[in-house]
């Protein structure tokens, strides 16, 4: 999918269907396509990958029609210019609670390359600009694609004010910093976390914004279900290294429980 086509689903309500992906293999895209993956999240805050690095990563699932979103170490509108010269038709922001931080991701995602204060007259204050500048902006930046992270109390606080902002595209729940913002820590299946689940989903689509959790085995693919029937239409399933693990350890018990060779490993989420 191309970003103005996941930016029109998110709007309708339509799902949209990704994977995290850490390696660099250039078998994966191929790979994905054919699984009818619509995007690929590719990690910079937790994975240590370098700026040519994504590029390629970026330029090998485009050109397998897979719309490469990458998410930026923290919410900076120069790191959300950095990936998109690099070929990401879309950027993750971790950790936005305020509505100024959505407006400055607007500024540098959908308004490319306008900066310094042209740009934050027009983001903050509605300085108006030239109608052939808006025109030229919103055709450079008609497939970029903004999503930010929703993890935190505060965030979920400022839900109403944030979800308002022209240009925001989608909010994908972080559950393992939303949880211990609630204080607690990894209990995915504690009413205070479905909660805030559940008023991330309502208030998101209600705004006509995509929303979406990334899961992975520790919170349950079964709820992942749940929250897809409830509105939840940006379906973040996992990540490469889980599943790999999660397979291979399955395959691995079952050869030594057959040889008579007791197991002694025991693998562990991981989680991004």
């Amino acid at each position: 999918m191309k970003g103005r086509e996941i930016r029109e689903a998110f709007k309708k309500g339509d799902y949209v269907f990704g994977t995290c992906m850490v390696s660099q293999s250039t078998y994966w895209p191929g790979v994905l396509a054919s699984l009818g993956m619509d995007l690929v999240f590719i990690d910079t805050e937790h994975v240590p990958l370098g700026r040519e690095q994504v590029s390629t990563m970026c330029k090998l699932y485009s050109k397998h029609g897979i719309a490469p979103v990458v998410r930026i170490p923290s919410p900076d509108p120069y790191q959300v210019s950095m990936v998109l010269d690099g070929g990401a038709s879309g950027i993750i922001a971790p950790y936005v609670e305020t509505v100024e931080q959505v407006k400055s991701l607007v500024g540098a995602v959908k308004y490319k390359p306008l900066k310094g204060e042209r740009l934050n007259g027009f983001i903050y204050n509605n300085v108006a600009i030239e109608p052939e500048l808006e025109a030229y902006a919103d055709n450079q930046n008609q497939d970029n694609v903004l999503i930010v992270n929703i993890e935190s109390v505060p965030a979920i606080n400022n839900l109403d004010e944030i979800l308002k902002v022209k240009g925001l595209d989608a909010v994908l729940v972080g559950p393992h910093d939303l949880s211990c913002s609630l204080g607690i820590p990894e209990d995915y299946h504690h009413p205070k976390f479905k909660e805030a689940i559940q008023t991330i989903i309502q208030k998101g689509r209600a705004h006509n914004v995509g929303v979406g959790i990334h899961v992975w085995d520790q919170i349950g693919y079964d709820v992942e279900m749940e929250w897809a029937k409830l509105g939840a239409n940006f379906i973040m399933h996992s990540n490469d290294l889980n599943i790999f693990t999660k397979a291979l350890e399955k395959e691995m018990n079952n050869l030594k429980a057959y040889l008579g060779i007791e197991n002694s490993s025991e693998s562990k989420e991981v989680t991004i």
